[in-house]
């Protein structure tokens, strides 16, 4: 049997600074001046797309679309930026359809691409760009903690739809778990992400941008199945996080990390559990009591948590 809490998280801006100030000196002149503003008087915007040729536009829960076009000499300069004029040199990163910025940002890439048997081994006529602009909420996860840490950590799964803030939730959970929080009796613990798409630690050359912890180790740019049972036998974590699972291979290292006694703490993409248990994997996962704890998240920062009964306490 399982038992529903539901209720309101409150999330507020911390530790973080001006995030996008990191980004600005990557981007030309004119198209910096265009943004600028709309990024100081709007802490809210989530990402800046351009798209060559097209008015720039910035997303968030209110979207704005410039009248300023990004041309095809920003472009130029733009890639020139990011590339550090050495396309061939980013050759990997360009295969996987984004870049990591100083700062931890993404930048999504898309254009032309470049196929060696069969696969995609790089890309060229760079046209495309989302940047994401990571930002820190330090405490966001603190109203989760009574379902998460009870005597220890326990296995989660976070559920929410793009935008909903599960990947800034795990980040602040990887953050209490590495470094404690003396105040709620938590103790710093051997934490290990596996971060396959660069965005919980925002990893450059292998070094985390965003505070996930002073005793977190993080395997960047691996994929989870693989990564997941590389941090179990090198790292030997007393909490493991990863970020969109979904895939068999995904499920069964899951399996193998909860059965040497690490607790997990992962995310699916879902509007509710009720939809995520349509993937059969997700199905598999929960009928196989993998987790005892789900975690729904909206967008309105609205959270659900389901639990066993036997693991409900006070």
């Amino acid at each position: 049997m399982y038992l529903f809490r539901s209720y309101n998280v409150k999330r507020t801006e911390g530790g973080g600074g001006l995030p996008y100030k990191t980004i600005m000196p990557y981007l030309p002149e004119s198209t910096s001046q265009a943004v600028s503003p709309l990024l100081k008087s709007d802490p809210a915007i989530e990402e800046i797309r351009l798209r060559t040729g097209q008015k720039i536009e910035l997303s968030g829960p209110k979207p704005y679309v410039l009248s300023t076009i990004f041309s095809e000499y920003e472009r130029a300069a733009f890639v020139h930026k990011i590339t550090k004029h050495s396309i061939y040199r980013l050759e990997e990163q360009l295969k996987r359809g984004y870049l990591t910025i100083e700062g931890g940002h993404r930048i999504g890439i898309a254009g032309q691409a470049v196929m060696r048997e069969g696969a995609v081994s790089s890309m060229t006529n760079l046209s495309f760009f989302n940047i994401r602009i990571a930002k820190e909420k330090k405490g966001a996860a603190l109203p989760l903690l009574p379902s998460l840490f009870q005597s220890g950590w326990k296995s989660a799964l976070l559920i929410g739809p793009p935008r909903s803030g599960k990947t800034t939730l795990l980040r602040d959970i990887a953050r209490i778990a590495g470094t404690g929080d003396e105040k709620r009796r938590i103790p710093p613990m051997k934490t290990c992400i596996v971060d396959e798409r660069s965005e919980i630690a925002g990893c450059l050359h292998g070094v985390p941008q965003l505070d996930v912890g002073t005793r977190t180790d993080v395997l960047d740019a691996c994929p989870k199945s693989e990564g997941m049972m590389m941090m179990i036998r090198s790292m030997s974590p007393d909490v493991l996080i990863v970020d969109e699972i979904g895939r068999e291979e995904d499920a069964q290292a899951l399996s193998e990390a909860l059965n040497a006694g690490i607790a997990v703490i992962a995310t699916v993409h879902a509007h509710s559990l009720k939809e995520a248990l349509r993937r059969p994997v997700i199905r598999h996962i929960k009928e196989s009591g993998l987790f005892d704890t789900y975690i729904e998240v909206s967008r309105e920062h609205h959270v659900t948590i389901l639990k066993r009964e036997s693991q409900v306490v006070g």
